[in-house]
This record gives C-alpha cells, sequence and structure tokens, in this order.
C-alpha cells in the first residue's frame, strides 16, 4: 500500500513549540479517523474518579507538553511518521453529569475509529475510560491486556453499589468478556489495600499480578519477558495508569503511591513490547491540578511517543508500507 497522506507535525526548528494550537505531537486535527493508521484522541472524563478529580484536564494539558517531543526515536532511531498516517481527531465526547451516558458516548466514538480501521492511543482521562474502549476494540473476542499500574482496578463495587469507578473498569471487562483473564498481567501494583483479599477475584480469574517488589526482585527484563510470555501472540491492550511511576517523578495524579517505576524503567519496559499485536492503548490519570511544573504531562506524552513508536513498528513490519 503506497500512503500518499501521512501527516507530518510542525518541525519546532522552523515554527517555535510556543505557536500555534496544541495538539497531540504537533501534529494536524483531523474530525475523522478515516485514512489513518493510528488515531491520537482524548477522553476528558474523570467521573468513575473516587477522591481527587482532575483527569478530566489531562488530554488538554497532554497536548500541550507534547509539543517537547521531537519527531524521531533517540533510541530506536523510529520516525512514527515517515512510517504510518497518524494525526489527532479531537477528543470523545463525555457527559459530566451521566457516568452511564458517557461510557456509551466513549464506545461509540471508539466504535468508529475501529470502523475506520485506525488503532486508537487515547489520553484519559481517569481509569474507567478503559472499559468503554475496550467494548468498542474486543466486541467480537476476548483481548489480552498489559496494564501498568499501582491499583489492581478489579474491585467489584463502591460507596453502596456503584459499579462503574476507576477502580473496577477490569473487573467489569472480564465479567463481559472483553478480556482474556489468563492474557491479562498487571505491573507495579503497591500501596496500601482495602483488606487483604483485595486481589483474590483477579488470581482466581488467573490474572497475573507482579508487584513492584516483583520488579525489583526479577528486574525489569524478567518482568517484560514474562508479559510478552503472559500476553501471547493474539491482539492485546496497552494500559498505562500514570500512577505506576514514582510520585517524585509524576505527582500530578489522583491516587499517588509512594515506591512506584521510574520513567526511565517505564521507558524500557515499554520498548521490550515491540513486535506485539497492539489493537489500542491508553495513558490515563494525569491530573494537571496536582503536577508541578506540567511534569506529569510530559511525563504522559513521552510515554505516548514510546506506544506510538511501538504501533509505528509494528504496523511497518506487517503491511510493508512504500509497497502498492
Amino acid at each position: 500500500m503506497n500512503y500518499v497522506d501521512r501527516p507530518q507535525p510542525i518541525d519546532a526548528a522552523v515554527t517555535p513549540r510556543f505557536v500555534g494550537p496544541a495538539t497531540f505531537m504537533r501534529l494536524p486535527l483531523r474530525s475523522s479517523p478515516i485514512g489513518l493508521d493510528v488515531a491520537l484522541t482524548g477522553v476528558p472524563f474523570d467521573g468513575g474518579t473516587t477522591n481527587r478529580a482532575g483527569a478530566r484536564q489531562g488530554p488538554r494539558e497532554v497536548r500541550n507538553q507534547s509539543t517537547l517531543i521531537r519527531r524521531t526515536h533517540h533510541a530506536t532511531g523510529i520516525s512514527p511518521y515517515d512510517l504510518i498516517a497518524v494525526a489527532d481527531i479531537g477528543d470523545a465526547p463525555t457527559n459530566p453529569f451521566s457516568i452511564e451516558n458517557s461510557l456509551q458516548l466513549i464506545e461509540d466514538f471508539f466504535k468508529g475509529i475501529k470502523a475506520a480501521g485506525a488503532v486508537p492511543l487515547a489520553v484519559g482521562g481517569d481509569h474507567l475510560i478503559t472499559l468503554p474502549i475496550l467494548r468498542a476494540l474486543a466486541a467480537e473476542a476476548p483481548v489480552g491486556l498489559i496494564h501498568f499500574d499501582a491499583h489492581s482496578d478489579t474491585n467489584d463495587t463502591y460507596f453502596g453499589g456503584s459499579r462503574y469507578t476507576h477502580g473496577t473498569p477490569f473487573r467489569r471487562a472480564i465479567e463481559e468478556g472483553l478480556l482474556d483473564p489468563e492474557r491479562v498481567i498487571q505491573i507495579g501494583i503497591r500501596g496500601s489495600s482495602y483488606d487483604a483479599n483485595e486481589h483474590q477475584w483477579a488470581r482466581d480469574q488467573g490474572v497475573t499480578i507482579r508487584y513492584i517488589e516483583d520488579v525489583l526482585a526479577k528486574g525489569i527484563d524478567a518482568i517484560m519477558d514474562e508479559a510478552i510470555a503472559v500476553a501471547g501472540a493474539g491482539p492485546v491492550y496497552l494500559s498505562f495508569d500514570i500512577d505506576a511511576i514514582d510520585p517524585s517523578m509524576a505527582p500530578g495524579t489522583g491516587t499517588p503511591e509512594i515506591g512506584g517505576l521510574t520513567t526511565r524503567e517505564a521507558q524500557l519496559m515499554l520498548r521490550r513490547l515491540q513486535g506485539m499485536d497492539i489493537i489500542g492503548a491508553d495513558v490515563v490519570e494525569i491530573s494537571p491540578s496536582f503536577d508541578t511544573s506540567g511534569m506529569t504531562a510530559l511525563v504522559g506524552a513521552t510515554l505516548m511517543f514510546e506506544i506510538l513508536c511501538l504501533l509505528a513498528s509494528r504496523h511497518e513490519a506487517n503491511e510493508g508500507y512504500g509497497d502498492d
């Protein structure tokens, strides 16, 4: 396939970073995912937050901080804009007064991305947004999940029966048959819990949970070898909660937990996923109101670029770009 239209980011050596509208990676803003290989999008919803809200502002600030991202990956040499058609398609619609309506709006929006043949790379928003994204992408068959987080997000209910919060999306996704729990791995889990058996339900389903202590004991290479083995060769969704990162490096989140991954570890771990069949990804829980000088949003934008390079590399290998 010969792609004529591969949107390019604004060149910061020609046009200063502080000039023009803020879009993800300074790419053109498109009204539709049609014709794109990867669609960058925001999901400004934090109605599932149980305590400190603010992640609805995450996409806007990540766009702003992404102006600092240049076009070529320094370690891999990948320039995703030369390999794939990618653009910012704006934000998914949400309803700040209704969780249920927001879930449906988000699901429908991502169904449109899937129907267009594009892979979504989303910025949240709280972690509940992953549920409607999975409803859109995994409606036909369950997928695997590689999940970086301080929290398992497999609790059942909150506050007397609320089933839809940022602490429940992966329980709902497993119950709804969107995820194959035997192909789910959660990395970096830590912090105090509501009770000693909080993660038992997930374990009983077959979910692999690797606490931060496991990462420290085994090393990031061994953990990522395991992640690749657990997720397998089939379709997999990648979800990165920014609170997987230690709050000394990413303070702008609603549920910080000390003792987390470093930004360098996170980058190296993501790079190990090159070649995997990633059907969609998100970076969530960035809350600018708790941030320091845009630090957390910059971390989010950089991780987003790491994932974009993974998607571009995989797409190029599969499609043979430049061939008619």
